[in-house]
């Protein structure tokens, strides 16, 4: 390897490391100061190069591959306010435990704290929201071998950290002074020194998983001996298919009903009797339900407030939180035991201890739960002959999906939405969803990056109207990158969620400045970046639009709606849910 000055050596020294590390994707913003790495990334044959001309939508781009990559991905910008616009997809990498490359370029030491332009102090700009933060030597004409050598160890260490346990983000500020063009400097060495062949790492940096120990199993062993009425929560993020499979195999063996967040990856994952989706509705309809005395706890906090609420119940004797990284997800502060192992191998362990021991077990209290489930949906079923609303937008969408889909799902209503009338089935779909900060920012950036991630499996996008405003820009990366995605835009003309918080009841100041009405019309929006909008304003033409185009190209499906209306048919559900449960109940 050689390069035409120090600039291109460093970084094509730094960039050739991470490929061998296992580095795929880059996504890039442009800039001057960044040259030496654009170029570096640019010219390897290993790496996947997706260029965008926003900084937050190439940084949340970026989160959506490593999301559903789940390995780390490398995001690039100038120096200056380009990198304060990193800081949002940072955030979330750091909340979401999703593997990110941040790398900066930076103006040189000298002109720090000196007035010159575009330059703000960027070293360790993001905090404790990154795992490490370096600030990378300045490239040295004459280098000594130990220095080049640390910049391949540098790759290899930061690639690492952001995959370890936990993941995240990792920072690496790239000062630079100029030429930053690939122009000769006769004075500047250019050997890149010592280098593995066929593609070997410099240094390899591997971890294994954390089994479970003995007394770590015993202690779940024994909690479910002492159990009559056990319960299984899978969480956000709960793990791979493997383990939410074995979290199932684990609830059917020991009777357990899993409440599974649409957020877990387990609702979806094959028809089983014991997954739980309308505890939402449910659990509002029959306050008298009572709480497990046991609760096995996988994954992030519930999406739904209902099911936090029964689940932080004083009546709770034990809660057990199963961690493969050990990061605390308990803000109730409520948890008994965390133990920190690979979830699909306690659940395995434990299911193998508990054998086909006979276990004393409160049926009457888990037919009650099995039969709320039913009944939930036969009252959605029963909603969805009325009129069309949003809830029933998203029961729509998964009903209509293929197998081995994915949806990205924005935060706000949407994701409650799918939480709600997402009913579970054995369709395989992956579920992604920034919940980490749970911001609306971002987030047709952060699909998009998903689907680049996995473009061979359809992707729905479920988002509302002030999530798209937000991220408009985001669009451009479906032409300027080749992606496809069907996109379900849910337009009640404002922040409609706010109507669930007490501060409705006092306009003004609700109006203007909470729920915030814009009257925009975004078949503009689509215009302007050449995808085809369809406005679906009942439900056989969404379902007829959204037939048509799932799979297919890029499509904008926008569905009117009006919150004040939708929330009523939505509390109709709960109502009738509630009817029906307190009929089963006197018979």
């Amino acid at each position: 390897m050689s390069a035409p000055n120090r600039n291109l050596l460093w970084a094509e020294i730094f960039v050739d490391e991470l490929a061998r590390n296992g580095l795929q994707a880059v996504s890039l913003a442009p800039g001057s100061r960044n040259t030496p790495l654009v170029i570096a990334f640019a010219q390897h044959p290993s790496i996947k190069v997706y260029s965008h001309i926003d900084e937050r939508s190439a940084a949340f781009f970026a989160l959506g591959l490593a999301l559903a990559s789940d390995r780390p991905v490398a995001v690039v910008c100038s120096s200056g306010t380009a990198t304060a616009n990193f800081f949002p997809a940072v955030i979330e990498a750091h909340y979401s435990r999703v593997p990110l490359l941040v790398l900066t370029a930076d103006r040189p030491p000298e002109v720090r704290d000196s007035g010159a332009n575009q330059t703000v102090d960027q070293v360790k700009l993001y905090g404790d929201h990154v795992l490490w933060a370096v600030d990378v030597a300045l490239p040295e004409g004459s280098p000594a071998p130990v220095t080049l050598r640390s910049l391949r160890t540098l790759a290899a260490r930061a690639y690492a950290t952001a995959d370890g346990m936990p993941k995240g983000a990792v920072h690496l500020n790239f000062p630079f002074r100029k030429p930053l063009e690939p122009l000769i400097v006769e004075t500047d060495q250019t050997d890149a020194g010592e280098v593995r062949h066929d593609g070997i790492p410099f240094t390899r940096i591997s971890r294994g998983y954390v089994m479970p120990t003995t007394e770590q199993i015993s202690l779940i062993v024994d909690a479910v001996k002492n159990s009559r009425r056990g319960a299984i929560y899978a969480g956000s993020r709960a793990g791979d298919l493997g383990t939410a499979r074995a979290i199932l195999d684990l609830g059917e063996l020991l009777n357990f009903p899993v409440f599974a967040d649409p957020l877990s990856n387990v609702r979806f994952v094959h028809d089983n009797d014991w997954v739980i989706g309308g505890y939402d509705t449910f659990l509002r309809a029959d306050k008298a339900l009572d709480p497990p005395d046991l609760v096995l706890m996988f994954g992030g906090m519930p999406t739904s407030q209902a099911l936090d609420d029964w689940l932080n119940r004083d009546a709770i004797k034990t809660r057990i939180l199963i961690s493969g990284d050990g990061v605390w997800t308990d803000p109730n502060h409520r948890i008994d035991a965390l133990i920190q192992a690979d979830p699909a191998e306690v659940c395995r362990n434990a299911a193998v201890r508990m054998g086909n021991r006979t276990i004393t077990r409160d049926y009457t209290w888990v037919r009650r739960i099995l039969e709320s489930e039913r009944t939930v949906w036969e009252c959605v079923a029963t909603a969805s002959e009325g009129a069309y609303f949003d809830g029933m937008v998203v029961a729509d969408v998964i009903d209509l999906l293929p197998e081995n889909a994915a949806i990205f799902v924005s935060n706000s209503l949407a994701v409650r939405h799918l939480d709600q009338f997402a009913r579970p089935n054995g369709k395989q779909i992956t579920v992604y969803c920034n919940r980490g900060a749970s911001g609306i920012d971002g987030v047709i950036s952060s699909a998009l990056g998903v689907a680049a991630a996995n473009p061979d499996q359809p992707l729905v996008l479920i988002i509302g109207d002030v999530a798209f405003y937000h991220d408009m820009n985001g669009l451009l990366a479906l032409r300027r990158n080749g992606i496809n995605a069907t996109i379900v835009l849910l337009n009640n003309n404002g922040g409609g969620i706010f109507y669930r918080l007490p501060i409705k009841d006092f306009d003004p100041p609700f109006t203007e400045l909470f729920l915030t009405p814009h009257d925009l019309d975004f078949a503009h929006a689509a215009a302007l970046y050449g995808l085809p909008f369809t406005r679906a304003a009942d439900r056989a033409a969404f379902r007829a639009a959204f037939a048509a185009a799932i799979g297919k190209d890029a499509h904008v499906i926008e569905v009117p709606t009006d919150f004040q209306q939708d929330d009523t048919r939505r509390r109709e559900v709960i109502a009738h849910a509630e009817k029906r449960i307190k009929l089963s109940d006197l018979t």
